[in-house]
């Protein structure tokens, strides 16, 4: 049964194997850079980032890949020609714990899905001063 109750995404990082643990911490170092700004917690049970009242990205690692979400479908067109060597469904994207991390495209994504967090906070702004 794997561990539950991870009370940071150091500790979620230290559940990982060893050669996964490696592999996270350049994920999340990638997601750091990009948005310095993002509250970093755990979520569901696995690494979050906020900012603007919402999600930026989730990440985990998986027995043979990890996986970043969500990959909206805004996110999935942006990126469409660097994504498609990636197994990308259902919102997630996997990444071969087999291959190089590919820490720049991590960290647009990153980057874009703030731009995504902040455009729903300023709508959300705006319906409530019109109602």
């Amino acid at each position: 049964m794997a561990k539950t109750g991870f009370k940071s995404v150091d500790d979620y990082i230290a559940s990982q194997p060893e050669a996964v643990q490696v592999i996270l911490e350049r994920v999340r170092s990638a997601i750091r850079k990009a948005v310095p700004q993002a509250e970093e917690m755990i979520s569901y049970q696995i690494p979050t980032y906020k900012m603007h009242g919402g999600v930026v990205l989730y990440f985990a690692g998986w027995k043979q890949h990890y996986s970043l979400y969500p990959a909206t479908v805004h996110v999935v067109a942006a990126f469409k020609k660097d994504l498609a060597r990636y197994q990308v469904n259902k919102g997630t994207i996997r990444f071969p714990l087999s291959q190089p991390v590919p820490v720049q495209l991590i960290g647009r994504i990153a980057k874009f899905r703030a731009k995504e967090a902040a455009g729903r906070e300023r709508a959300k702004g705006r319906k409530d001063i019109s109602e």
